[in-house]
């Protein structure tokens, strides 16, 4: 039975690929264990990919973590049970969220997890930074003039 903070069901592949993900950041990378410390690297801005069992109980100490992914824009991955998540991590307990703060080796593989959640491909980055490269950049004016301007002063004729 889904718990109700599941909000959308991970497809076994991509699942496998974020447990890949990281085992590959446990050994080199940095990564956060457990709902506080989880909580912590959320709200700090230093989680990359965020993986959470769909298995917790009580169901209230997790809530908390889909609505903060969404409000800092980080992707979350659910893995079915705390005890694929804890041997992913390396623990012999069952583990209820990880967070990946820098992936080192992982990030490969972290970035192919990320791509399969939001249906981008890496391709469709790339035309939308072009753009922005070949866009025309406003010219800036010198400080005092803007300054000049802004107190509703004339330019001296030249």
């Amino acid at each position: 039975m889904a718990k109700s903070y599941v909000e959308f069901e991970v497809p076994k592949d991509v699942s496998d690929k974020a447990l890949e993900a990281v085992r590959l950041a446990k050994q080199k990378g940095t990564i956060k264990k457990g709902i506080n410390e989880v909580t912590k690297s959320i709200e700090r801005n230093l989680a990359s990919l965020v993986v959470l069992a769909g298995d917790v109980e009580p169901e209230e100490v997790v809530m908390h973590i889909p609505t903060l992914c969404k409000q800092k824009k980080i992707p979350l991955v659910y893995i079915p049970t705390k005890v694929e998540v804890g041997n992913a991590v390396g623990i012999n307990v069952p583990c209820s969220a990880v967070a990946i703060e820098k992936a080192a080796d992982g990030e490969a593989t972290m970035k192919e997890v990320i791509a399969k959640l939001t249906g981008k491909t890496q391709e469709s980055k790339q035309p939308s930074q072009a753009a922005e490269a070949q866009a025309p950049k406003k010219e800036q004016k010198p400080k005092k003039e803007k300054k000049a301007e802004e107190a509703g002063e004339r330019k001296p004729a030249a």
